[in-house]
């Protein structure tokens, strides 16, 4: 058995897409998985010791250019692939299988994709998490229904390389001397996901004066609101805060977040390479909900407000007052905190 996964475009889908490669694996231990994705996923995907092969999607998001979708295809067909798994929902990511010639192509119901997947998954809502509707695709149609439970799906977990674990830290000036907490306070998505910074900073600064140390973690970014949250804090605990935004890779990134005693984060990509590292997760949920992307951990602490319009999903909060995340006070992230006793 060959298999091309079609694989997702953001950082926590490209994770929670792990389950479903541990899932074919453990069908088909003797099978060739590779993923097809974009350049910046190699990396993550290079951590998952379930893919053989990574292959670089050549398009942007959003692009269609069927001439050079169709050249793609062409160029697969000496793989003499097997199946084809295509996880984003639109018609265009199903049109490289299908210029592959690959014979069976499995997918669940989207945009005009009828004739393009000839395995046709029709109602994805009957499985409520997204890690669900991936893993459900290993099955067959009239299995998979009773078969996968989220309890039951195999949870990602990214591998650590110590080698560059070390080197990053030793660039970076790090040392693990104080107990390590991750703070990821960006979202890719929008401001409708974004804890306050000055809310972070409280958290930071209670860290610090517990004695641990803070990483701030993201990408160039998110440096605006890391400096934000290390200038909020007095001068003499600004030393034992260290902001990362931007001055590492996301590989290095995931290396680092295994460091971390626990990691307060947005609901975003980290969120979920935090939980795939062994990392005690808190998260954060503004206008999105833990219903259908949850950290896929047991070590896990979920904080979100009650009030009615949320979660709404959408990245700018349209009444304007971004309540979903101003109400959840850094009280309520520091009590989970200090239930854990990891400042020892």
């Amino acid at each position: 058995m060959k298999i091309l996964v079609i694989g997702p475009s953001w950082v926590g889908d490209m994770v929670m897409s792990q389950s479903l490669y541990k899932t074919l694996k453990q069908q088909n231990p003797d099978s060739d998985l590779h993923v097809l994705a974009p350049a910046w996923c190699r990396p993550i995907l290079s951590r998952m010791p379930e893919v053989d092969k990574t292959i670089d999607m050549p398009l942007g998001h959003g692009t269609l250019d069927l001439k050079t979708r169709y050249k793609m295809g062409l160029s697969l067909r000496n793989e003499m692939y097997t199946h084809a798994y295509v996880l984003p929902n639109s018609a265009k990511s199903a049109l490289i299988p299908l210029f592959a010639n690959i014979p069976n192509r499995t997918g669940w119901k989207g945009e005009f994709r009828y004739g393009l997947i000839n395995d046709l998954r029709t109602n994805k809502k009957v499985f409520q998490f997204m890690v669900e509707r991936y893993v459900a695709l290993a099955f067959n149609k009239q299995s998979m229904e009773s078969i996968v439970k989220l309890d039951n799906c195999p949870v990602p977990e990214l591998s650590i390389d110590i080698t560059s674990q070390r080197n990053v830290m030793n660039r970076l000036y790090l040392d693990s001397t104080r107990p390590i907490f991750g703070i990821c306070p960006g979202a890719e998505f929008g401001p409708a996901k974004r804890w306050p910074h000055r809310y972070y900073a409280e958290v930071a600064k209670h860290i610090i004066e517990n004695g641990g140390q803070v990483w701030t973690f993201g990408s160039a970014k998110d440096r605006e609101v890391t400096q934000s949250i290390r200038n909020t804090l007095s001068s003499p605990l600004q030393e034992f805060c260290f902001d990362l935004a931007g001055e590492t890779s996301l590989v290095e990134a995931v290396d680092l977040l295994a460091m971390c005693k626990a990691v307060i984060t947005n609901d975003s990509g980290l969120m979920h390479v935090s939980a795939s590292v062994g990392a005690h997760v808190i998260a954060i949920y503004g206008s999105s909900s833990p219903s259908y992307t949850p950290p896929l951990t047991k070590k896990l602490d979920i904080l979100n407000t009650d009030i009615s319009c949320r979660p709404c999903f959408k990245r700018e909060c349209p009444l304007g007052h971004l309540e979903c995340l101003t109400k959840l006070s850094p009280e309520q992230v520091i009590k989970k905190l200090d239930k854990l006793h990891l400042y020892e």
